[in-house]
């Protein structure tokens, strides 16, 4: 039964995460109450994840560490780049919005990449390597790019941002990877079909609680608002095209593909919703609170093309096993 769940909830994530996304907006005032179990939830989906992985594979990601670096590359220089030069293309000398765009390229690779890359088949080791490695640069990181790009000196607390980000993603990592290492693999088959139906609810769940919180910022729709809309899809859509690109340039499998398109192209937003909120003024917010409504859709489409790419390649081997 729960093999049938975890399959229908595959086939379903393309609908549940922009139902999510709205059934969060319209019901703001009920779900913000639970803003804080969403860490708790994010490190469910990250343990639920890691039980598959082995050091073993940890290592021989770290061996082979090019689509490790292209992805960095495309996280925390071309983005943040990008997002700069369109911000002075659509809003020129408006700061606040250009440093809010600049902050949504630049935080670390959201979280939920794994569920995605997990759907699609795609190469879990690579992405939780990208997941923990960019997680522990990114107190260092996010600080220095904005620093360098918006031209003045951003104070973060990066010890508590450090914490938080360690417990929620880089413990239960390593907690699964000992779990699977301590068991021989036996732990993905007997945990395996209980956690994977589990952390695709809790995703859904972390989406319309990030769409209670970002409501109020909805509540003004206005030509402007629709601009800044634009140009976040503009933005994840650069993110992930540039993904595709570079490892059909370099010429990577299909499991690295699929985990470089999905981690070059999402960001964990609610990190960045709460760096944004709580260090600098209210409009630098708005464009990164506006990615977590179009994130998930976003990869949800992604999802749907990389999905049909996977089946058309499979059916000629198909036809041809069946002749």
């Amino acid at each position: 039964m729960l093999h049938a769940l975890n399959r229908q909830l595959n086939k379903m994530m393309p609908l549940i995460t922009p139902s999510s996304i709205l059934i969060g907006v319209l019901c703001g005032s009920y779900l913000s109450a639970y803003t804080y179990l969403s860490p708790w939830l994010f490190a469910f989906m990250t343990f639920a994840g890691s039980i598959s992985l082995s050091f073993k594979d940890f290592l021989n990601v770290l061996k082979k560490p090019l689509p490790l670096i292209l992805c960095l590359f495309i996280l925390h220089l071309a983005m943040p780049l990008i997002a700069m030069g369109l911000g002075h293309l659509a809003f020129p000398g408006d700061f606040y919005t250009i440093t809010g765009f600049i902050l949504a390229a630049a935080i670390p690779t959201g979280v939920s990449s794994f569920v995605w890359v997990g759907i699609y088949k795609g190469n879990i080791a690579l992405t939780l390597s990208i997941i923990l490695i960019d997680t522990l640069l990114a107190p260092f990181v996010v600080p220095g790019i904005l620093s360098w790009l918006v031209g003045t000196s951003v104070q973060l607390d990066t010890a508590a941002m450090m914490g938080s980000l360690l417990w929620m993603i880089v413990a239960p990592s390593l907690i699964g990877m000992v779990l699977n290492q301590w068991s021989k693999g036996a732990v993905i088959a007997s945990w395996g079909p209980w956690l994977n139906p589990f952390s695709k609810l809790a995703m859904a769940v972390v989406v319309a609680i990030n769409g209670a919180v970002v409501a109020p910022y909805l509540t003004d729709f206005s030509p402007r608002l629709l601009g800044l809309a634009a140009i976040i899809v503009t933005l994840a859509s650069v993110g992930y095209l540039l993904g595709f690109g570079l490892s059909r340039l370099i010429g990577l499998g299909d499991a690295d593909k699929v985990a470089l398109v999905f981690n070059g192209g999402m960001r964990n937003i609610s990190a960045g919703a709460v760096l944004a909120v709580t260090y600098f003024p209210a409009p630098v917010a708005v464009p990164v609170v506006l990615g977590m409504v179009f994130q998930q859709m976003m990869a949800s489409l992604v999802g749907f093309v990389l999905g049909r790419q996977s089946r058309a390649k499979r059916q000629p081997t198909d036809t041809a096993s069946a002749a």
